[in-house]
């Protein structure tokens, strides 16, 4: 059985994550989410997009999510990007 890895910071630069919640939540709510970008997709939910330090930094925000009462629909991360372009893990390097 495949075991997916959770991206790793790599020099010091966090995972970019995004959390996908039903329902609308505004703008305002950026503060409560560590300053994260909150947008509203094209089925009416609200994607909360942002660097997040570590484990415990994302344990913390789903934690929010869960104490609004907000139903968690997806969550999705990329690997922090190099000043080349290229994901730090050899897996983007051309010929890996």
């Amino acid at each position: 059985m495949e075991q997916h890895q959770p991206p790793r910071a790599t020099r010091g630069e966090p995972a970019v994550y995004q959390i996908k919640v039903k329902g609308q939540l505004s703008a305002d709510w950026r503060a409560w989410f560590d300053g994260m970008t909150i947008t509203r997709d094209a089925t009416g939910a609200t994607l909360i997009t942002g660097p997040v330090a570590d484990q415990a930094a994302l344990h913390g925000l789903l934690r929010k999510v869960r104490d609004l009462g907000l139903t968690l629909l997806a969550l999705s991360s990329s690997e922090p990007r190099g000043l080349d372009g290229l994901a730090a893990d050899s897996g983007d390097l051309p010929g890996a």
